[in-house]
Parts: C-alpha cells; sequence; structure tokens
C-alpha cells in the first residue's frame, strides 16, 4: 500500500544517493599521520572542544601551514576558527578548480560528463570570489558547501538553512529563481534580519553540508539520509563559535533532517521552523524532544500538500507538521508561491523567519494574520 501511494503521487525511484569515498576521505588519512611542531594532530572527527583547544595552542604561521596543507581537513573542522577554515577552502576550491578545468580536455568524457565538469568549474570559480565566507567544502561526488554570511565569530544570532532535496555543489546557488537556492535562501534571510533588528548581530549559514537526496524518489521518501544529515548538522551546531542562539530554517526534506536532529540538538537552539515539509518523522511536537520552539508553514499552493503524510519503517516521514495536531506554531506564508517561495523578498513567510531569527516573537504573524509568538524575555538580544 505504501510503494502504491509513493507511486501515484510520484515518489519513485530511479536515483539513490551512495557515497564512495573520494577526496575527503584520502586527505583525511593524510591529516590523521601528520604533525605539528612534533605532535600528533587530534583526529579529523576528534569533538570541537578538543579541535579548539588545539588550535588554541598554535602560532598563526602554524595554523595558516596547516591550512595550506591539508584544506580538505581544516576547512570542514569543527571548532577550527572560522577565518582559517574560509581560507582553507579557498585552497581546496583552487585545487578543485584546477582539477575540473584540466578534466575538460579529457577525449573519455561523454558529452554529459563534460556539460557536468565545466558547470562544477564554474560553480567553484563562483565560491571563490572575493568575500564569500566558506565555511565546509567538499567535492566528493555530488559535492557537499556551506557559506556563512555575516560575522559568525562575533554573531548573538545564528540561523542555519536547511535546504532539501537535488541539493549539491552545482545547485548551491542560482541565478534563475535565486530564492529557491541555499545561497539565495541565506542571503535573503540574513538581509531581512538587519532590516527587522539592525542592532542585532546576525549571521546566517547556508548548510548543504549534506547529502541530499536525488530527486523526489525512494530517498527522499526515507529517513536514511536525514538520520546521516541530522549528525552533520547536530556536529555543526555544536561546534559554532562562541554563545549565540540558534535558529534553524528547514525546507522540504531539510526539514525531515532537523527533526531527526531536533532530540540531539544543543540547548541554544531555541527554534525550528519548517517550511514545505513532507514531515519531520514525528507525530507531534512532543515526539521530537529538545527545548527548540517548533514553527511551520506552508504555501496552498505548495505540491508538498499531495505528498501522503505516513510513516511506516522506513518510509514516509510522519504527521504533516501544519496540521493542528502536531503541534506547531503555524506561521503565515503571504505572497508565497509554490514549493520554493518561502524565501522570497516581500512574502510573509520571510519575514516572519526574520523575526523568529533575531528573537521578536511577539512580531511574528501567524496563518490567518494573528500574532502568535510571544516576546523572548527581555525583547530583542542584542
Amino acid at each position: 500500500m505504501v510503494l502504491v501511494l509513493l507511486a501515484t503521487t510520484g515518489w519513485t525511484a530511479l536515483r539513490t544517493q551512495h557515497p564512495r569515498p573520494g577526496p575527503r576521505a584520502a586527505a583525511e588519512a593524510a591529516w590523521n599521520r601528520d604533525t605539528a611542531g612534533g605532535r600528533r594532530l587530534p583526529r579529523a572527527d576528534a569533538a570541537p572542544e578538543e579541535i579548539r583547544a588545539f588550535f588554541g595552542t598554535l602560532a598563526a604561521e602554524q595554523r595558516r601551514r596547516l591550512a595550506d596543507r591539508h584544506p580538505l581537513v581544516v576547512g570542514n573542522l569543527g571548532g577550527a576558527p572560522p577565518s582559517l577554515r574560509y581560507q582553507a577552502n579557498r585552497a581546496a576550491l583552487r585545487r578543485a578548480l584546477v582539477s575540473e578545468r584540466a578534466r575538460l580536455h579529457d577525449s573519455r568524457l561523454t558529452p554529459l560528463g563534460r556539460e557536468q565538469t565545466a558547470r562544477r568549474a564554474q560553480r567553484y570559480a563562483s565560491l571563490l570570489r572575493p568575500g564569500r565566507q566558506i565555511l565546509a567544502f567538499d567535492p566528493t561526488g555530488p559535492g557537499r558547501v556551506a557559506e556563512v554570511f555575516g560575522d559568525l565569530t562575533a554573531a548573538r544570532r545564528v540561523s542555519v538553512v536547511v535546504p532539501g532535496v537535488d541539493t549539491e555543489v552545482v545547485t548551491f546557488e542560482r541565478s534563475r529563481g535565486p530564492y529557491s537556492a541555499p545561497v539565495g535562501m541565506a542571503r535573503a534571510l540574513h538581509s531581512a534580519e538587519r532590516a527587522a533588528a539592525p542592532g542585532v548581530r546576525t549571521a546566517v549559514i547556508a548548510w548543504a553540508d549534506y547529502t541530499a537526496p536525488a530527486g523526489i524518489g525512494m530517498d527522499a521518501a526515507a529517513g536514511r539520509l536525514a538520520a546521516r544529515g541530522a549528525l552533520g548538522l547536530t556536529a555543526l551546531v555544536r561546534a559554532l563559535p562562541g554563545t549565540a542562539k540558534v535558529a534553524l530554517f528547514c525546507h522540504s526534506y531539510g526539514s525531515v533532517v532537523c527533526g531527526v536532529a531536533a532530540r540531539s540538538l544543543p540547548p541554544r537552539v531555541t527554534d525550528i521552523a519548517v517550511a514545505g515539509s513532507p514531515g519531520m518523522r514525528a507525530e507531534r511536537v512532543s515526539d521530537l524532544g529538545g527545548h527548540a520552539r517548533v514553527w511551520a508553514t506552508r504555501d496552498t499552493g505548495d505540491w508538498i500538500e499531495d505528498v501522503p503524510n505516513l510513516e511506516l519503517g522506513a518510509l514516509g516521514h510522519g504527521v504533516d507538521p501544519v496540521s493542528p495536531g502536531f503541534g506547531a506554531r503555524r506561521l503565515s506564508a503571504e505572497g508565497a508561491f509554490g514549493h520554493a517561495g518561502y524565501f522570497v523578498p516581500g512574502t510573509a513567510s520571510l519575514e516572519n523567519f526574520a523575526r523568529v531569527g533575531v528573537g521578536d516573537l511577539a512580531a511574528v504573524r501567524c496563518s490567518g494574520g494573528a500574532h502568535c509568538g510571544t516576546a523572548d524575555q527581555g525583547g530583542h538580544e542584542r
């Protein structure tokens, strides 16, 4: 019955994501064999506290040398200083760009392979533009990346945008329909937060640092990739510098990732907002665990409404988060259009996300136009 429902709503399997070992794995192996000042380096998967303490013992030149020698590790190392990660990822991107441009001359490439290689080269070149702050980068498989808007170290409020299906390096940003891609979503949210509360120091992370489902297939209907993504999302939050409060903005399959992660997130995560969600692998908000407020929104023209909300074994993601029985606070999405329109400037959904992100809950509008939030104690955190 489940497979029939999935098939009749377009949730059929054509592709399945199976990440293979690649440059990142080789880089971590080299890192684990290296030393600095005669000392073994902490393992690449060490806790952020251990990584932070290790880099605190190094001189600036030692840090720089490690970033240059192991860019694919340092650039993805939770607990390393953000500025050092940006530096390392620029080095990793430069190497990846050289590699992709060289591949364009490979006579064995098919026309489709050549087109894909050219698109990756273009994306790497874009990510290398001055001023971009790349917090994570992995060229393995379809590629993973995360970018910061604002000053992550000084921020008092950090928002994380968690995107859904078909998110990879090439689709990380788009010139057509920019607000349907992680970069456009995060950039729009950061601008809206600054407009909503100019005195609040904010940063927004476009987080595409997990393997997302490719298309609306069995991977999108199951929780396997969400479980892996949840581990990465939790690690990201635990490794953030400072004591900033954190809000998650989870779109489509990204809301499944956030739902699975909810129970293990640290208390600094105050809010989880989902848009166009197929479910959070829970029957009600209380099943998510944790202490974060949960918000949900969906445009009336969003096709996700037609996806069956069920859960049987590994398939399906549970109750619709905008249903009254789920218990989330339902945000207004007035002005949004379709499944990819929630972060478009001028929409009520983006305005609401910004208010949640800066902690101005009293100004949040729920479905129907009423104000449904409550102000944080003491108002805005500045």
